[in-house]
C-alpha cells in the first residue's frame, strides 16, 4: 500500500490560523491542517475477533505494522507508535511481535496508547480491549439499538471499538470474526464477503466477513442481531456481475423496504450510465437501525441507515419521505467510488468525498424526477440554511482549517456549499469534459486517500485548462456578491454586463479573494424569446454562445459585452440554473423586467426566481414599513401598517393568479412558484437585526392577502388536482407534482382561518388515503388553534402510536407551530410516551422542531430560550454529537434585535461555563460568542 499523498498548495496568508500558546490540559485543543503528517506506521491488515456478549464485549485486533518513517539517521530511535483510543474502551492487553506489555511499557491516557521500542521493519501488534456495547448512548463505536449490535465509525468512531490509528489516510484489508448467541442474535454482517460461518459451544456461532479492498477504519462496519431480510439480485451492465442486494429490518418492517430496494437498483444503474462506474463485489448489504446519529453511512458493502430513510409505505411516508429515500440510497451507494474506492487524506477534506457525492445524488434525483424542481428545492434549502451558516459565527471553508471535534463539521457548507462547488466544475467544463475528469481522477487514485486538490488537478488536466483560481472556494468563507450592472448602446447594437464581485468578512478571514464564478445566462427579446449570443473578446474577435453561454469570471471586476444585439434593449437572464453559490444584485433591474422573466424566461429556475425576487423585495418593505411604528406587533396592527405602506401590489397578485391558471406549467413548480421566500432568507438584509415574530406576522399578512384575492384559484386548484376516491397511491413526478400544488394552495388557505376551510382541513385529514395529505392537514391544523386542532393532534396519535418514525413527524409539528403559548405543550412532550431523548431522531424532531418556529422559540420573555438552552445540556449528557447540533439554534444570535441577542447569547455562556460540557457542545457554543 502507497503512503498517502501529501498536498503542495500553498495555503493564502489569510486562510493561515496561528498556534498560541500551549492550552490548559483541560482545554479542548484544534488540530491545524496545516499540521497534517504522514503516520510514521502503516496497517496492511486487520484482523478482528468480536466476542459479543450482553454483559462485557471483548475484541482482539491483530494488526500487521508497516513502517513509514523512512531512512532513520545513524542512531536514531525509531518514532513511537501513538493510537487512539477512548476512555470507554478498556485496555485489557497488548503484545507486540508476540511478546505481552507489561503495564509499564507502554503510557495510556484517556485518548491514546503510546508503543516505543518497537522492532525494526514490519511487525505484529496485538491489542485485547472489552467494551460494554449497551451502556453507549453516543451511538459511536458499537453499541446496541433496539437489541442489535451496531457500529458508526465516522469521523472518529473506531477507536471506541480498540486502540488504533484512526485516521482516513491509513488504509487497510480487514478480516472481522464475529462470535454471538445464536437465538439472540442469529444475523451477523460485516464488510466485504462472508467468507465462513458456524457454530461454537454453548449455543454460540460466528461468521468470518473479508473485505478485499484496502479502507480507512472510519468504514468498518458490523452488525449482530435478530433481523428479517429481503432480497433481489441485480446484474451489472458492463461486466455482468451479479449482485445480491439484501435490506435487514425488524420483522415487522419487512414489507416497508421494497422502495429502498428499487432506489438501490436505479443507482446502480445510473453509476453505470452515467459515470461507467460497476458495483466491486457480489453483495450488497443495508441495515436499518432506529437509533442513529446520521441519516445513513456507507460503509464497504454494509450500509447502515437510520430507519427513517428506508422504511417507507404510503400509510407511513409522504411524497417528501420517499424523495429523501431515493436520494440518501443513491448518495450512500455513489460514495463506493466517490469515498470509499477513493477517500480523503485527512478529515480537512471531507468535502472531497461528501460534495461530490451530493453533487452525484443531486444529479440522479434530477434525472429521475423534475430537474427543475430538484434544483430549485437544492438551492432553497442552501439559501434558508446553508448561506445562514455562512453570515454566522460558524461560517467556515468546505475544506476547514482547523476544528477541535470533527463531528461538527458534517455540515450544510461542507456537503451543500461542496456540492455547489463540484457543480462549478460541471458548469464550467460541460457534461462531457466533467466526465473526463472523473475518469481520470479514479485513473489516478484508485485505492488512494487524497485531497481535494487532487481532485481539481484531474478536472484541470483531463481538460486542459487552467482551473486555480477554483481552488479558492475551498479555502474561503461566507458567501461571495456579484453585482451586475447592465448597459445598452441602441446605436452600435452593443449590449454590457459589469460585473463585480466580493465576499464579506468572516471570523479568521477580514478580506477576501476573488473566486472564479461561471455566470450562465441568456439575453430576452421583447417577444420573450432568447436572443443568439455573440460575445466579443478582448482582442475584438466575436464568440458565438448560443441563446446560453457561461461566462468566466475570477477577477474583482470585468465587463462583458455582446454585440449585435438589437434593435431594442434586451432583458437579461443570469446566474441560469443558480450556476454559482453566490447572493446576486443587479443594477437598474426593475419590478417590470421581473415580471418579464416571470413569464417568459426560458429558464426554469429564474422564471421561480424572478418570482422569490419580487417577493423577497415586498416582504422588506412591508417589515420596514411595522417595524418603523415600535409598540405592539400583533396581527391587526402589522396589517394596519403594512396596507398603509401599499400592502400586496396588483401585479404581483396578477402574476401568481397567472402561475396558478397556466396549464403548461407543472405542478410542483406551481406550488413553489406560490411560495415566499422563508426568513432566514430575509434576516441578514435587515439591518439592525431583526425582530423575528415581527418579520413571521408580516410574512403571514402577505399570505393572508394573497389567500383572499387568489382564493377561486386556489380553490380550483385544489380540485383539479384531487384524486378520485379509491385512487392508489404512485411516487411518480406526475403524482407528486398533483399533491404538492393541492396542498400548498390548501395551506394558503388555511390562512385565512375561515371555519369553512378549517372543519374542510379535519374532513381531508380524517378521510386521506396517504400520508402525504395526511400530514399536510394536519401541519394546517396544528398551525391554528381551536378543537379542529386537538381533534387531529389526538386522532393521529391514537392510530400511529405503535409507529415510532410515523410520531417523528406528530413531535415535529406540535414542536415546530407557531399556536401562541406552544411552548407549553411542547414541554409536556418531552415526558409523553411517544418521546425517548435517547433517540436521535425524538431530539431533532422535538428539540430543533422547536427551534425553528419563529413565534416560541423566538419569544420576547426569553422562554424558548431557556428550555432549549436546558435541553442541549440535557442531552450533551447523553450523547454529544446530537446536542452539538441542537446547540447550533442559537449560533445565529447576532441576526436578531439587541434584546433577543442578550437573551440568546446570556444562554451560549451558560452552556459553556457548564461543568463537564463535551467538546463538541464546546466548540459550537465558544466559536458563537466570538
Amino acid at each position: 500500500m502507497a503512503a498517502a499523498a501529501t498536498e503542495t498548495e500553498e495555503i493564502p496568508e489569510i486562510q493561515q490560523e496561528e498556534h498560541k500558546q500551549p492550552p490548559h490540559p483541560s482545554t479542548p485543543q484544534q488540530k491545524f491542517r496545516k499540521d497534517y503528517a504522514p503516520p510514521p506506521y502503516l496497517v496492511s491488515h486487520v484482523a478482528l475477533n468480536f466476542d459479543l456478549r450482553d454483559d462485557v464485549s471483548t475484541v482482539t485486533s491483530k494488526l500487521h505494522m508497516l513502517p513509514n518513517y523512512g531512512q532513520l539517521a545513524a542512531g536514531s530511535a525509531r518514532p513511537p507508535l501513538t493510537l487512539d483510543g477512548r476512555k470507554d474502551v478498556k485496555l485489557v492487553a497488548v503484545a507486540v511481535a508476540g511478546k505481552k506489555l507489561e503495564a509499564g511499557a507502554y503510557e495510556l491516557t484517556e485518548k491514546s496508547l503510546k508503543l516505543s521500542g518497537l522492532p525494526e521493519g514490519e511487525f505484529e501488534l496485538e491489542i485485547v480491549t472489552e467494551l460494554k456495547p449497551q451502556d453507549n448512548t453516543m451511538l459511536e463505536g458499537l453499541y446496541k439499538s433496539s437489541g442489535n449490535y451496531c457500529t458508526q465509525c465516522e469521523a472518529e468512531g473506531f477507536r471506541g471499538i480498540t486502540f488504533f490509528l484512526d485516521r482516513p489516510d491509513v488504509m487497510a484489508k480487514y478480516t472481522t470474526r464475529i462470535e454471538a448467541d445464536a437465538a439472540a442474535y442469529p444475523v451477523l454482517l460485516g464488510n466485504g464477503n462472508l467468507k465462513e460461518e458456524g457454530k461454537v459451544a454453548g449455543g454460540r456461532h460466528f461468521a468470518v466477513w473479508e473485505d478485499p479492498y484496502p479502507k480507512p477504519c472510519y468504514l468498518f462496519a458490523l452488525v449482530a442481531g435478530k433481523l428479517a431480510m429481503k432480497e433481489r439480485h441485480y446484474t451489472t451492465g458492463i461486466t455482468g456481475r451479479k449482485v445480491a442486494l439484501r435490506i435487514f429490518v425488524q420483522e415487522q418492517n419487512l414489507s416497508r423496504v421494497d422502495f429502498a430496494l428499487e432506489s438501490l437498483v436505479k443507482s446502480m444503474k445510473w453509476d453505470e450510465d452515467t459515470y461507467g462506474l460497476e458495483y466491486d463485489l457480489d453483495l450488497f448489504n443495508i441495515v436499518a437501525v432506529d437509533d442513529f446519529n446520521m441519516g445513513a453511512m456507507e460503509n464497504k458493502s454494509l450500509n447502515i441507515f437510520n430507519s427513517r430513510l428506508v422504511l417507507a409505505s404510503p400509510e407511513t411516508a409522504t411524497d417528501l419521505d420517499y424523495s429523501r429515500i431515493e436520494g440518501v440510497v443513491g448518495h450512500e451507494y455513489f460514495h463506493n467510488w466517490t469515498g470509499n474506492r477513493v477517500t480523503c487524506r485527512d478529515w480537512f477534506q471531507l468535502t472531497l468525498k461528501e460534495g461530490l457525492t451530493v453533487f452525484r445524488d443531486q444529479e440522479f434525483s434530477a434525472d429521475m424526477n423534475s430537474r427543475p424542481v430538484k434544483r430549485i428545492e437544492d438551492v432553497m434549502m442552501l439559501r434558508s440554511s446553508q448561506f445562514t451558516e455562512d453570515g454566522g459565527p460558524m461560517a467556515h471553508p468546505i475544506r476547514p482549517e482547523s476544528y477541535i471535534k470533527m463531528d461538527n463539521f458534517y455540515t450544510l457548507t461542507v456537503y451543500e456549499k461542496g456540492s455547489e462547488v463540484v457543480r462549478l466544475y460541471n458548469t464550467l467544463l460541460g457534461k462531457e469534459g466533467f466526465r473526463k475528469g472523473m475518469d481520470l481522477y479514479f485513473k489516478r487514485h484508485d485505492g488512494h486517500a487524497v485531497t481535494c486538490d487532487d481532485f481539481r488537478a484531474a478536472m484541470a488536466d483531463a481538460n486542459g485548462v487552467n482551473l486555480d483560481t477554483l481552488g479558492t472556494w475551498y479555502s474561503q468563507a461566507g458567501t461571495p456578491h456579484l453585482h451586475v450592472a447592465t448597459s445598452y448602446d441602441a446605436v452600435s447594437q452593443t449590449y454590457s454586463l459589469t460585473c463585480k464581485q466580493h465576499t464579506p468578512p468572516s471570523p479568521g478571514q477580514d478580506s477576501k479573494l476573488p473566486v472564479l464564478i461561471p455566470i450562465k445566462l441568456g439575453l430576452l427579446g421583447p417577444d420573450g424569446e432568447d436572443l443568439p449570443l455573440k460575445l466579443r473578446n478582448a482582442d475584438g474577435s466575436v464568440t458565438d454562445l448560443g441563446t446560453t453561454g457561461v461566462l468566466r469570471f475570477d477577477t474583482a471586476e470585468a465587463v462583458f459585452t455582446f454585440v449585435e444585439v438589437g434593435p431594442a434593449e434586451p432583458v437579461p437572464s443570469l446566474l441560469r440554473g443558480f450556476s454559482a453559490p453566490v447572493k446576486m444584485e443587479v443594477s437598474g433591474q426593475s419590478d417590470e423586467h421581473l415580471y418579464f422573466l416571470l413569464a417568459h424566461d426560458s429558464d426554469p429556475f429564474n422564471r421561480w426566481e424572478a418570482g422569490q425576487r419580487l417577493s423577497r423585495k415586498l416582504l422588506l418593505q412591508l417589515y420596514s414599513a411595522a417595524a418603523a411604528g415600535g409598540g405592539a406587533h400583533n396581527a391587526k396592527v402589522v396589517a394596519e401598517r403594512c396596507g398603509a405602506a401599499g400592502g400586496v401590489p396588483e401585479p404581483l397578485v396578477a402574476a401568481f393568479k397567472a402561475v396558478l391558471t397556466d396549464d403548461d406549467l407543472d405542478g410542483s413548480f406551481k406550488a413553489m412558484a406560490i411560495s415566499l421566500p422563508t426568513s432566514n432568507e430575509l434576516l441578514d438584509a435587515i439591518s439592525g437585526g431583526a425582530d423575528p415574530t415581527l418579520l413571521y406576522a408580516v410574512r403571514m399578512y402577505v399570505v393572508r392577502t394573497l389567500a383572499a384575492a387568489l382564493r377561486p384559484q386556489l380553490e380550483a386548484a385544489v380540485k383539479a388536482n384531487d384524486d378520485p376516491a379509491g385512487t392508489p397511491y404512485a411516487f411518480t413526478a406526475a403524482a407528486c407534482a398533483r399533491r404538492a400544488l393541492k396542498n400548498r394552495a390548501l395551506a394558503i388557505l388555511s390562512t385565512l382561518e375561515d371555519p369553512a376551510i378549517t372543519a374542510m382541513l379535519l374532513a381531508r385529514f380524517k378521510e386521506a388515503s396517504n400520508m402525504t395529505d395526511e400530514i399536510s392537514a394536519l401541519g394546517s391544523l396544528v398551525e391554528l388553534s381551536g378543537p379542529e386542532r386537538e381533534a387531529a393532534l389526538a386522532s393521529f396519535y391514537d392510530k400511529f402510536k405503535d409507529e415510532p418514525l410515523v410520531l417523528l413527524k406528530w413531535l415535529g409539528l406540535q414542536a415546530g407551530s407557531n399556536a401562541p403559548g406552544n411552548l407549553a405543550l411542547v414541554k409536556q412532550l418531552e415526558s409523553h410516551p411517544a418521546f425517548n431523548i435517547n433517540n436521535p431522531n425524538n431530539c431533532y424532531s422535538l428539540f430543533l422542531g422547536f427551534g425553528r418556529s419563529p413565534v416560541n422559540f423566538h419569544a420576547a420573555d426569553g422562554s424558548g430560550y431557556a428550555w432549549m438552552g436546558d435541553a442541549v445540556l440535557k442531552v450533551d449528557g447523553l450523547n454529544h454529537q446530537v446536542a452539538a447540533r441542537m446547540v447550533s439554534a442559537f449560533t445565529t444570535w447576532r441576526q436578531y434585535d439587541a434584546e433577543r441577542q442578550a437573551m440568546m447569547k446570556a444562554q451560549l455562556e451558560r452552556i459553556v461555563a457548564h461543568p463537564g460540557l463535551s467538546e463538541n457542545v464546546f466548540e459550537i457554543a465558544s466559536k458563537s460568542l466570538k
